[in-house]
């Protein structure tokens, strides 16, 4: 086994061939926003910036937006920035530093991937929207302000603190309850504190008025209860309630109905009663995209959510007195990044639609009002745009917008002006040498799987060459993901955009597979039968693009080859297992392999006496979906990259993978990367990673190291 830890120097710093038209160091220095928000007053709005590993906070004001940097971290060391909230006011921008909080486990503990040996803390602190020192208010995460501008609420534990915004006092509780609180959310006007209590098989709302008043329990049951929120006058809460944990043991192979309901309550008295029931179809239960049930209540009386149940992820409203919920997106796209304007009148949200059929396959900012169907498109284009926000006083809409060439950037249209003419906010820190006019435009591509699954992909080309070519699958990861056609709205899928696009340069014909179980195609395509570790059936959809890819002109099928990281780790993992005669090559990013070890449905408890009817036949079927089920037939080299600190996938997978194949004999080489998580915290592991990914292939398929070149 060659080890690439003992290059990881070289290949972090290595170029480009001379006859290449940009280098790698180049088309990965792109600046990339998030967070981000505005105030509930004001046009004033902030987000972060990462630019090469070094993240800070910028803001703007209308109506010339105008971006200027408000902190000042200048290192690469892996520290995030979240929950970027500006107070209603404006006056003070509060944010959370430190943390991995896109992680499954262990998000809220301190990441150290510089080695510092001194430990990070996960900080929550404040800074003046005017300019000035972060001051840190407390060693805490979560934290929510109130409307008035005063204070902040966060939690430890099974506490609720506060804390002047202002920093002048220290954090003082408030109170302490049983059970893991969370989903703080102040009332309208800052008196009270609406949370939830989750307390294992059950979860309760509460209400916490002052130090002297009981806590109000709202309608509590057998149930699970979560996503409290407050009517505009503060006298009532709508919230989700789930079925509590327990019951006979059920089926694993089986899919079901995953029920869940509306309900309102009177926080005076704390009776709830039913608003609206989902449908009992599997369409019907709870949506799993991005926001969960988006629950809100909005202005006149209307209560808006969003619902799968006629196969896709659409926004509806009803009455806060009942009654039948009003379908307000209709059509073949997903609603996902969703908020109310200030006024309470409005929806804006990213959306998968417009008037070019390519728009399946991007996003553009779309708006309705609560209370009827009249949604409009507000930024079609060949570009994509995500993440609105509209300002406090209603006169702007902001929001993040890319192409297939130019990287994200921050940008604002007036929000009810006849002509929406877009003006982008910093485009100019975008760094001089970034290859914006060299990347290729990726070409919308379908094909049918092997059981008739229409599959979508995005097809990047080498510009201006001839003859048939080396090809790579990119398998993105998720797997409730969608790559677009230019820029993602993921800084994680941004990377491999970033590296598809470097791939291509190389010589490479690439193709982004769109496979089952990702989202923006409808609720059949993302919730497909005998998935997963129930059958694994995407991996048809990823055997279809290598088999696509064969029969190219361009494309020389000898040499395909195949990436991706996470989920599609362990889709690349599958593939060299299944089929290494199609599949030359291949590089498996921190994926998972065996999907039996770990996982509780598959473990129930020894002392149980009642058995999952399906146990041994959904162990047997989970352990044949999985990667270490076919190292027998597993021949093509592989590299396997993995960080050590993944709170995502455990890295325990590798090591089990890698003994396996070495065993075998399958030509195999590996990274290690110290103290990173899932996410490539710094910027330099993901330039590392990256760069291995590229020299990798180039090795296999072009006959020629990356390194060596230099």
């Amino acid at each position: 086994m060659r080890n690439l830890l003992l290059i990881a120097a070289v290949v972090l710093v290595c170029q480009q061939a001379r006859s290449q038209s940009f280098t790698l160091q180049s088309v990965k220095s792109y600046p990339f926003p998030v967070e981000l928000t505005a105030a509930a007053q004001g046009s004033r709005v902030a987000w972060v910036l990462n630019e090469q590993g070094k993240r800070n906070i910028y803001v703007a004001e209308g109506p010339d937006f105008a971006p200027r940097k408000l902190t000042n971290y200048d290192a690469d060391d892996g520290q995030e920035i979240t929950s970027v909230t500006l107070s209603a006011d404006g006056k003070w921008v509060v944010f959370v530093r430190g943390g991995d909080h896109g992680s499954n486990w262990d998000g809220g503990t301190p990441v150290n991937p510089s080695f510092t040996p001194e430990p990070y803390k996960i900080q929550t602190l404040t800074i003046p929207f005017a300019g000035g020192d972060a001051k840190t208010l407390a060693e805490a995460d979560d934290p929510v302000l109130s409307p008035k501008s005063d204070v902040v609420a966060f939690t430890k534990g099974s506490q609720v603190l506060t804390v002047p915004i202002d920093g002048s006092a220290a954090a003082k509780g408030l109170f302490t309850v049983k059970g893991n609180v969370g989903s703080l959310n102040w009332s309208p006007d800052g008196s009270r504190l609406a949370f939830v209590s989750f307390r294992g098989d059950h979860a309760f709302i509460g209400v916490f008025t002052d130090t002297k008043t009981p806590i109000q329990w709202i309608a509590p049951g057998f149930t699970r209860d979560g996503s409290p929120r407050w009517s505009p006058d503060g006298s009532k809460v709508a919230f989700v309630r789930t079925p509590g944990a327990g019951g006979a043991p059920d089926s694993i192979l089986t899919r079901k109905h995953n029920p869940w309901s509306i309900w309102t309550a009177e926080v005076a008295t704390g009776k709830a009663s039913l608003l609206w029931k989902a449908p009992e179809t599997l369409k019907g239960s709870v949506p799993s995209t991005h926001g969960g049930t988006n629950l809100h209540w909005a202005a006149g009386g209307r209560i808006v959510f969003l619902s799968y149940e006629d196969g896709w992820q659409h926004l509806y409203s009803i009455p806060e007195q009942g009654g039948k919920a009003l379908l307000l997106t209709p059509g073949n796209f997903m609603a996902e990044h969703i908020r109310l304007t200030p006024d309470k009148r409005w929806l804006i949200f990213s959306a998968n639609t417009g008037p070019d059929v390519l728009d399946l396959d991007r996003r553009h900012v779309v708006r309705v009002p609560v209370d009827k169907a009249a949604m409009e498109v507000m930024t079609p284009g060949s570009g994509l745009e995500w993440m609105p926000v509209a300002t406090g006083d209603g006169s702007s809409l902001v929001f993040i917008s890319a192409t297939a060439q130019r990287p994200p950037v921050p940008a604002a249209m007036p929000l009810n002006a006849a002509k929406k003419t877009m003006q982008l906010i910093g485009a100019d820190l975008i760094p001089k040498d970034f290859p914006q006019d060299k990347l290729v435009t990726p070409k919308k591509v379908t094909f049918k799987s092997s059981d008739g699954v229409l599959v979508h992909a995005d097809l990047f080309e080498p510009a201006k060459s001839s003859g048939k070519k080396p090809a790579i699958v990119y398998v993105h990861g998720g797997p409730p993901r969608q790559m677009l056609l230019g820029w993602n709205y993921s800084d994680y899928y941004s990377n491999a955009y970033a590296l598809n696009q470097y791939l291509a340069s190389l010589g490479f014909v690439v193709l982004s597979v769109n496979y089952r179980l990702g989202i923006g195609y409808g609720y059949d395509f993302h919730q497909p039968a005998n998935a997963g570790m129930t059958g694994a059936s995407e991996y048809l959809d990823i055997k279809a693009a290598g088999e696509w890819l064969s029969k190219q002109p361009q494309v020389d099928a000898s040499q395909i080859g195949i990436y991706g990281g996470s989920y599609g780790g362990f889709l690349t993992a599958l593939a060299l297992g299944r089929d290494s005669k199609l599949f030359a090559a291949g590089v498996d990013i921190h994926g998972v392999h065996d999907f039996v070890i770990g996982r509780p449905a598959l473990n129930p408890p020894a002392d149980r006496y009642e058995k999952v009817p399906d146990l041994e036949k959904a162990i047997a079927v989970a352990w044949q979906s999985s990667p270490v089920a076919h190292v027998g037939t597993w021949t093509s080299p592989v590299l396997i990259i993995h960080g050590d600190d993944d709170r995502n996938v455990r890295f325990s997978q590798s090591t089990d993978l890698v003994r396996r194949l070495d065993k075998k004999g399958v030509p195999m080489e590996t990274m290690v990367i110290v103290d990173d998580t899932h996410h490539w915290m710094k910027h330099s592991n993901a330039l590392k990673v990256n760069a291995a990914v590229a020299d990798y292939f180039s090795r296999k398929f072009l006959k020629k190291s990356l390194v060596a070149s230099e």
